[in-house]
């Protein structure tokens, strides 16, 4: 049974442009990152080649044109104060992700229309706070009068059934749809992280302020290392370790140790490859019997 909350009423949802329509299609929000496309051309192609591959609503992690038809945006990292005008008058549904709560307030008051909630368990930039979801989830629905996402350790139905009893209206997975038979990377990396323990990410950038979580690889150790033991806050050390073209050759050429890839701690409770019909499906099924057998706990009053 599809799950009715502020974030499907509102987005039109029941539940590289393959995986992101892939999402869609399977009554989730599929969106694509445009920090992979080195150009803005290439990413307007991408987007035109997503809306040939599903007619549900998708969204891109960055600021666009309307003339392009994307009607969600997401927006990360700095305020999205001076664009937040821009989008809203285009009619497009904005989204922020933030790591903390004191962000989260500060987006509010800027128009966005609902919320990310990044908790410490998640992959890539996870803040500078080390606050995990149980707490900030709570906090948000303690704090926020917009809506707002759970991201960060979500992986099947239990996880999602929890953010919704926390007061999410939905959650957001980018690691478990990694893991999936769209995602356009290669099988080994797949398997790699069906092996993984949630212990095998590691922390790195925290020195500059940008803590990001990576894989925990031979590259990442390195990069911790270096961040450890190199003095002084000079990047130049590290910025053969953490280029992006040999992360991106990871997934390109399957080697898991080639270079940094970004993975949540939620690795650790993913152990098969599904496509992404039967991923979404199989999370709505698990919530919908978490809820139910939870609702079960409360016994009606005896009578004396």
């Amino acid at each position: 049974m599809p799950f009715d909350t502020e974030l499907t009423r509102r987005l039109g949802i029941q539940g590289t442009a393959d995986l992101a329509s892939a999402v869609s299609n399977a009554g989730a929000l599929g969106i694509i990152t445009a920090l992979i496309f080195p150009t803005p051309e290439g990413l307007r192609e991408e987007i035109r080649r997503c809306r040939t591959l599903t007619n549900r609503p998708f969204g891109v992690n960055i600021t666009l044109l309307p003339a392009l038809g994307v009607k969600i945006v997401e927006t990360a990292g700095n305020s999205p104060g001076p664009v937040i005008k821009q989008l809203k008058e285009a009619g497009i549904i904005v989204l922020h992700k933030c790591t903390t709560i004191r962000h989260a307030q500060s987006a509010v008051k800027l128009g966005v229309d609902f919320l990310s909630i990044d908790g410490f368990e998640c992959a890539g930039h996870v803040g500078e706070s080390d606050i995990t979801n149980f707490i900030l989830l709570s906090r948000a629905r303690q704090s926020l009068n917009v809506p707002f996402i759970a991201s960060g350790g979500f992986a099947d139905g239990q996880g999602l059934a929890a953010a919704l009893c926390l007061g999410a209206s939905g959650i957001n997975m980018g690691t478990r749809f990694m893991c999936t038979v769209e995602a356009p990377i290669h099988e080994n990396i797949k398997k790699e992280i069906c092996r993984a323990d949630e212990t095998d990410t590691t922390l790195v950038m925290r020195k500059w302020r940008n803590t990001t979580r990576l894989y925990k690889n031979k590259v990442a150790q390195e990069a911790a290392k270096v961040e450890r033991e190199v003095p002084g806050d000079s990047f130049e050390p590290m910025a053969p370790l953490m280029s992006g073209k040999r992360g991106k050759m990871v997934f390109v050429d399957g080697d898991p140790q080639f270079g940094v890839w970004t993975a949540g701690q939620v690795i650790g409770l993913i152990h098969d490859i599904p496509n992404c019909k039967d991923l979404v499906a199989r999370i709505e099924t698990e919530a919908e019997a978490a809820l139910k057998e939870k609702l079960s706990l409360l016994k009606p009053a005896s009578k004396l």
